[in-house]
């Protein structure tokens, strides 16, 4: 039979992210006692029991948040008789139950393995993130030049990224040598399961790149995980300052304190003019 340690191991193995509840206390009657535990995972299933009913519906409800946000919580819940009467048990009472998050390193796949995918690398690992470099150049993608990466892939940018499971919570950063292989990069990596793609550039090369992805066909629901430019905008010139710029903005999306810039706005009128033009066609 598994175990609910086994659980949690397997859990974060898979790069899944998910909530611990346990009772802490409890007074009067009431269904689990002290210590008794509650898997809940990031897909809305569940390993464990911390009474059934009403409590464990609110418990769920207030886990997820507790991966959204990455911060534990301490819940109260007081059962009168009436609750307890309407879930068929016969039991009363308050227990505190608290909430801790069990998350997995986040991956990030970085596509270009020049001057700024080795800034975002030194910085990326001490902060927490399992990181893969993706190049099309066995002389970039090494381990001289990544010695800390988890993972080094030397293909194209369009099928790379087909060797990784790419998780829900994934982030993809699009950093290549020239405007041909951003495109092609982005175009694999919207294609994914990825909640962040970021691309690297000017305003008028993203508005060429999405445009040219749109006309190609790829949905425009599509593009709402896209991220450009990349970064808070902090004024960083250099790769390590715009390296400080993305890991402070995925370190933001993990905390769930994350507002797009009013630059990166720009890719979500891209999409909404998109959306008129194609209404127009028609209705016309």
């Amino acid at each position: 039979m598994a175990d609910l340690y086994q659980e949690i191991v397997k859990l974060r193995r898979n790069g899944s992210q998910g909530a611990l509840a346990t009772i802490v206390r409890h007074l009067g009657s009431t269904p689990r006692k002290d210590n008794a535990k509650m898997l809940i995972r990031d897909d809305g299933s569940s390993f464990g029991s911390v009474g059934g009913g009403c409590v464990e519906a609110e418990i769920w409800s207030k886990a997820q948040e507790v991966i959204r946000s990455g911060r534990a919580t301490l819940l109260s819940y007081a059962m009168t008789d009436e609750d307890a009467e309407k879930d068929g048990l016969i039991c009363g009472g308050t227990v505190e139950i608290f909430i801790e998050p069990i998350l997995s390193n986040p991956q990030l796949i970085i596509m270009g393995a020049g001057h700024l995918g080795q800034a975002i690398a030194r910085w990326a690992g001490p902060l927490g993130f399992e990181v893969c470099v993706l190049d099309d150049r066995d002389s970039f993608a090494s381990e001289d030049r990544f010695p800390d990466a988890d993972r080094l892939i030397v293909d194209s940018f369009d099928s790379g990224l087909k060797q990784l499971k790419i998780r829900k919570g994934s982030f993809i950063l699009v950093v290549t040598r020239g405007h041909r292989h951003d495109q092609m990069a982005t175009e694999s990596a919207i294609q994914t399961e990825a909640r962040y793609v970021g691309l690297v550039g000017s305003r008028r090369k993203i508005k060429i790149i999405v445009e040219n992805l749109l006309e190609k066909g790829l949905p425009p629901d599509s593009f709402h995980r896209l991220y450009a430019p990349i970064g808070l905008d902090i004024g960083s010139e250099t790769p390590e300052e715009i390296a400080v710029s993305v890991m402070a903005e995925l370190i933001a999306l993990r905390k769930d304190r994350h507002q797009r810039s009013e630059k990166q706005k720009f890719v979500l009128g891209l999409l909404e003019k998109r959306k008129s033009k194609v209404a127009d066609q028609a209705d016309g």
